[in-house]
């Protein structure tokens, strides 16, 4: 155990890894800043704005997410303009990291194109925070994607049965995608038998796949809608109280529903978006 805990600490910190490293340490930091400033802020009562808001003398909030766009195209540019060597290319991948943090920590803002950071909606943001997390310690860690060329070397074939398993994998990832598992997708590209389950199992109702495929098929389609609410009942609940611990239990409710199924109840109270930090 000791000798596996070695080996990936010092895999972490070589000199290909460290930029990752500090963009990791980059994204958990500000992403745990910027959520102690709004549960603060929140605390505090209503529109009284915590530390690190702006607001214009027009009375506009400008959101953290506006920063952490401009920091994250600031930080590619001049990595791709100057492409430095250490410290210069650690301290920009810490600047990429909380820049991305900011921006995934706002990420259900830019989706529904409201202010839904404190209702049931705003949890979306946790689930692009835990992806990203996900996306950069996978890679971290060494389950990088394996190019053709080590697909070859590992298996001992040509060079084109190698990027027909490289596809194909690809293939099932996009499926899953496609079918609303998101987190399977993900995880499938570093682990590919992760994919191939996630792409045979059936779509969730609300996906582009089920939308294309089971309109005509209402068999499969109910079938779906059963294992979805099967699910949600058993997990729904759990997932919302831990992402209720990592961000902060909504207590908004939006003015209009947006008809998402698994938010339904889940909000504690009715109110303003606008009146968050």
């Amino acid at each position: 155990m000791l000798y596996v805990l070695a080996t990936v600490s010092g895999h972490v910190f070589d000199d290909a890894k460290r930029p990752l490293l500090f963009l990791l340490a980059g994204f958990l930091l500000t992403f745990v800043l910027a959520r102690l400033n709004t549960r603060v802020t929140r605390a505090r009562g209503g529109s009284r704005l915590g530390a690190g808001s702006v607001v214009t003398r027009g009375g506009l909030h400008i959101h953290h997410s506006v920063f952490g766009i401009i920091g994250m195209t600031v930080a590619g540019i001049l990595e791709f303009a100057l492409q430095p060597g250490s410290p210069w290319i650690e301290f920009f991948a810490l600047c990429f990291g909380s820049g991305a943090a900011l921006t995934l920590d706002e990420f259900a803002l830019i989706l529904h194109l409201d202010d839904v950071y404190w209702t049931g909606e705003g949890r979306a943001s946790i689930d692009a925070v835990i992806l990203g997390v996900t996306f950069i310690t996978l890679l971290l860690t060494g389950l990088t994607p394996r190019s053709i060329s080590q697909v070859g070397d590992l298996t001992e074939m040509s060079r084109w049965i190698g990027s027909a398993l490289i596809f194909s994998g690809a293939a099932f990832v996009i499926v899953s995608y496609l079918k609303g598992k998101l987190f399977m997708g993900t995880v499938g590209i570093f682990v590919p038998p992760v994919a191939v389950i996630g792409a045979l199992r059936l779509a969730k109702p609300g996906s582009p796949w089920a939308h294309s495929r089971y309109t005509n098929n209402p068999g499969k389609l109910e079938r779906a809608c059963r294992r979805d609410e099967g699910f949600n009942r058993r997990w729904r609940q759990r997932k919302h109280y831990l992402w209720d611990v990592i961000g902060g239990k909504p207590h908004l409710r939006l003015p209009r529903r947006h008809g998402h199924h698994d938010d339904r109840g889940s909000d504690a109270g009715r109110g303003s978006p606008s009146s968050r930090s």
